[in-house]
């Protein structure tokens, strides 16, 4: 059980057996041929980076990514910023992931609500589609509890969902603003976006990449599905189909950023 949270550590502060989430560990050797580790520890509320020289063989065999351990070690500051000086690692097999993993501030019950508002501010054929994708029993927790991003934002779990929805507030605002905006057309695009995510990190290994998320991609899967629901539905013209795939493949904005093609509507 934790007994102190990253939040919480100070300068001379001393750990034992102190559990963390490992979040990346590498490997590298002193100008002397000495083995030592880098690594990145983890858990609800920030990251620590540390080391530990002359790291054991064994260590080596098992450390990885979204590994439980139990640090032993000082803390001490390095270029003004935390860093835990190992002195040993173990493994640990019993901890709560929820002692490790950031959530949103928002309650994830608070925010499906609001989900199903908006949803059912769309009108038809824009509503029963989202409707399929986003509230079906089999997707819908994963889709609330899934982090929109590894850290660059909403980095929790719980975090999609949030940036889900305060897109679609903004996009709500900007359409009602503007009366030629295809506002139904705007907002399922907003909804689902990014619904690719939770197939495209793993909550249970530091949100690293799954093996669908590293070879195919949020955007790519969302557009798979989008196309695979609006056929199963039959509900929705081929061209509003194609205008929502477009939203989605072209979020990002910039080919160099990973959408497949840039904004032309």
């Amino acid at each position: 059980m934790k007994s102190i949270f990253i939040e919480d550590l100070r300068p001379k502060v001393d750990l034992l057996n102190e559990p963390f989430l490992l979040q990346d560990v590498a490997e590298r050797t002193t100008k002397d041929g000495r083995p030592f580790i880098l690594f990145t520890l983890q858990d609800k509320t920030g990251t620590l980076s540390g080391v530990f020289w002359d790291v054991p063989a064994a260590v080596l065999e098992w450390a990885r990514p979204g590994q439980p351990v139990l640090v032993s070690g000082r803390i001490n500051l390095y270029k003004d910023a935390l860093q835990v000086n190992a002195t040993d690692l173990n493994p640990s097999f019993n901890e709560e992931l929820t002692d490790f993993l950031p959530f949103s501030t928002r309650p994830i019950d608070e925010m499906i609500g609001e989900l199903q508002q908006v949803i059912d501010s769309l009108a038809e054929p824009w509503q029963g589609l989202a409707k399929h994708l986003l509230l079906n029993e089999s997707f819908l927790n994963e889709f609330a509890n899934a982090p929109a991003a590894r850290n660059m934002h909403h980095a929790v779990l719980g975090g999609l969902l949030e940036h889900t929805l305060s897109m679609a507030a903004i996009a709500g605002y900007l359409a009602d603003h503007y009366p030629h905006v295809n506002r139904d057309l705007l907002l399922t695009g907003v909804l689902l976006h990014d619904m690719g995510k939770p197939l495209e990190y793993d909550v249970d290994n530091s949100f690293a990449f799954t093996e669908d998320g590293r070879l195919v991609g949020h955007i790519v899967r969302a557009i798979v599905m989008i196309e695979t629901a609006a056929a199963e539905l039959g509900t929705m013209p081929a061209d509003d189909v194609r205008q929502l795939v477009h939203l989605v493949a072209s979020h990002h904005g910039n080919l160099e950023w990973g959408s497949p093609v840039v904004p032309k509507t």
